[in-house]
This record gives structure tokens, sequence and C-alpha cells, in this order.
């Protein structure tokens, strides 16, 4: 899942980030709303984590203009804004969810897979294609309900293409979403995930098929059943 982090404190943003990274997400962090605005102009995200007492601006005006926008993506504040009023100024401009600093990793995490997981959101909770089933909030991938070891780069392309299962996703969204902006990207990054992911669903009896959309991007599908050909073989 892509999350935007607009946090000015710099050892505070590098916390959240790894801390998220290390629960699946992929990270985008700003000291500044306006280049936060920017990258929002370009970058589509999953989740925009805010904190209110911004460097260039109040967090509840920028929560506003992006509301107004149109964008339904969960917000949710994170600051040291204690107060009732606070609270509710917060949660009224438009924001989902309002966490109060210091928090625990783990409550942030378990409030960002929560917020995905609500109606209109992004984030179920167990995907299943055929004995494929992939636990998103214990990032664990099963087949045939045996866990096996996925690391967390094929991990996020798997549950993309889980997610839409049956549709071809296009190199460029599956990047986006894999990548943070910090990252640095070697061309056929994404075709070296795809390749060694479909080695591991492979290995594992995984009766899923995924595919190479040349020049496009990928898509997962279930394995054909050997019962399926032969009664296409005998149809008419």
């Amino acid at each position: 899942m892509r999350v935007l982090l607009a946090e000015d404190n710099p050892r505070l943003a590098i916390l959240i980030a790894e801390g998220l990274e290390a629960e699946g997400f992929v990270l985008d962090r700003f000291a500044s709303l306006s280049v936060a605005w920017e990258s929002m102009a370009v970058t589509p995200y999953d989740l925009l984590l805010i904190d209110l007492g911004m460097p260039d601006g109040d967090g509840v005006d920028f929560i506003r203009a992006v509301r107004r926008t149109g964008s339904g993506a969960p917000i949710l504040v994170i600051t040291a804004r204690n107060g009732l009023g606070d609270r509710v100024g917060g949660l009224d401009s438009g924001a989902d969810d309002y966490l109060v600093k210091p928090f625990d990793m783990a409550e942030l995490a378990a409030r960002c897979r929560a917020l995905l997981r609500r109606p209109g959101g992004c984030l179920g909770i167990v995907l299943s294609l055929g004995n494929l089933d992939f636990d998103t909030v214990a990032r664990e991938v099963r087949v045939g309900g045996r866990v096996i070891h996925v690391p967390p780069r094929e991990r996020d392309l798997l549950e993309r293409l889980m997610r839409r299962a049956g549709h071809v996703v296009s190199k460029t969204s599956l990047e986006e979403a894999m990548y943070a902006l910090s990252s640095e990207v070697t061309p056929n990054a994404l075709e070296a995930a795809a390749s060694r992911l479909r080695r591991r669903l492979g290995a594992a009896g995984a009766d899923v098929i995924l595919h190479t959309a040349h020049g496009v991007g990928y898509m997962l599908v279930p394995a054909p059943h050997p019962t399926d050909a032969g009664a296409e073989r005998e149809a008419p």
C-alpha cells in the first residue's frame, strides 16, 4: 500500500517510515505540505498521514483542500494536539482518524490497516485465489494452507495482482505502488521481481498462473483445472 506522510520532525518521520515499511507499506515522506501536495498531483496514494503543525501551513486546511478535490483516500491525523477541540476540528475537516503523539508504532500500523479495510478501502483481510491465500494483516502467503517465504517486494507485487486477479495490472501502477519516491529502482526491477515470484509460486505448488502482458503489465489467474480442459476438448 502506498502511503504519504507529511511530518516535519525528521527523526519521527524516519521512525514512522521504518516502522510502516516493516509492516509492508510503501511510504513517501515530506517535510512540507506544499511538496506533499505536489506529489499527490502525480502519485496515487492509498492513505495519507498528516501532521497538523507543519512549517508551511495547518494540516487542517490541507485536509480540507484534499477533500475539495474529491479525493476519498483515508486520512489519519498524527499530531501532538490533544485537546477535544483539536480532535473535533481535525475529524470535521475530513480526516478519518486521529492519533495523538507519542504513539506506539504497532498502533499506528493497526490504525492504517483498519482505515484501509473500511468499505471502499483497498485492503481486505485475506485475499484468496485457488489454493493461494494472502493474509494482509500477518503479511503471510500460504499455499494449500502452508506458509511459504516470500520477500517483501514480491509480497507487494503479489498483493496488487491478487487484488486485480483476472485483469492486467499495468507496470506503471505496480511500480508506483511498490517503490517509494526515494527508492533507487533499476529499469528491470519489476520484471526481476515478477520472475522470482513466478518461480516461487510454482515451486510451492500454487495453482495460479502469473502472465506477462509484454510491454503492458502482469496478470494473475487461476490455473485451469484438468477436468475443465478435458471438458473443453470434449465439447462439440
